[in-house]
């Protein structure tokens, strides 16, 4: 399934949490990293568990939690998570990803998984570049087979680089195509960062349309409002899809005739224009069910 649109909750707020699938988010993320005060940690691990744990909380999206960075912090939030018990056993079955957020190396994402495994929760999980070293080695972080995802985190890389943020973004773009480009080379989905300013819908479509057209699968939000705008920008027209279903209408022609490349309205179609075309109809789709 596509991820258009990969919404946070904190992880200290029950009630939000239980709400968060209504905003028609294909992910939900249980924050327990920036979204939860220190003193506040414990708590939040225990109403991520009951949660995740309830029996009447059955979304029909992907459910993710965003643990502390790798090490000491996530091994607690995993143990929070997962601890023992059938609570736990019910809270791991609920759960189908784990972000990882300051991913660095390949030695974090893989530390995760090594803690993911002792558990018996073999989730993928969605690697969070956000330094200066982790855009720097996200081409070997995506080729870890645990990180389904590569996630950019504009905001901290600006803070741990000194850049001044611009509406432009100039100052991250060449990040945000590296996140593309290792996140394609490992065949993995790409998640653009957050748009900050919750009120400005107009804005928001704009940079996720602009996220699409770098190659982007997918954009981070911060509030439910900005789940729509994410979604729609990731809607392909209706003449695109008619496009995508010509050609794979024409593909299963093709291969009943064994023929590799063929046309469609006058273009020549291969293997990318195919994928492409898979591409239009899966968003299409996800875009229909919600």
């Amino acid at each position: 399934m596509p991820r258009r649109s990969v919404m946070f909750t904190p992880g200290d707020r029950p009630e939000m949490m239980r709400k968060a699938p209504s905003a028609g988010a294909d992910v939900i993320v249980f924050d327990l990293e920036d979204a939860v005060a220190p003193p506040n940690k414990d708590e939040a691990r225990a109403a991520v568990r009951e949660v995740l744990a309830d029996p009447d909380f059955s979304p029909d999206c992907e459910v993710c939690v965003r643990v502390n960075p790798a090490g000491i912090a996530a091994d607690d939030d995993l143990h929070g998570v997962f601890g023992n018990g059938k609570a736990a056993r019910n809270a791991a079955e609920t759960l189908d990803a784990v972000m990882l957020p300051k991913t660095e190396d390949a030695e974090d994402a893989e530390t995760l998984a090594d803690l993911l495994a002792e558990r018996d929760a073999e989730v993928p999980i969605l690697a969070l570049v956000e330094t200066a070293a982790g855009i720097l080695a996200a081409e070997e972080i995506a080729a870890v087979p645990d990180v389904d995802a590569l996630v950019f985190g504009a905001e901290d890389l600006a803070a741990d680089i000194g850049a001044t943020r611009t509406d432009e973004g100039t100052e991250v773009l060449h990040a945000r195509e590296q996140v593309v480009l290792a996140a394609s080379a490992a065949d993995v989905d790409a998640i653009d960062t957050v748009y900050t300013d919750i009120e400005d819908a107009e804005g928001l479509h704009e940079e996720t349309e602009f996220a699409i057209q770098l190659g982007y699968d997918g954009k981070m939000a911060i509030h439910p409002a900005q789940v729509a705008p994410i979604n729609e920008s990731f809607t392909p027209d209706p003449e695109r899809v008619e496009w995508a279903e010509r050609v794979l209408e024409a593909k299963r022609d093709a291969d009943a005739e064994g023929r590799g490349v063929f046309r469609v309205d006058g273009e020549m179609i291969d293997a990318p224009l195919i994928s492409q075309a898979e591409r239009v109809l899966a968003y299409a789709e996800a875009s229909d069910e919600k």
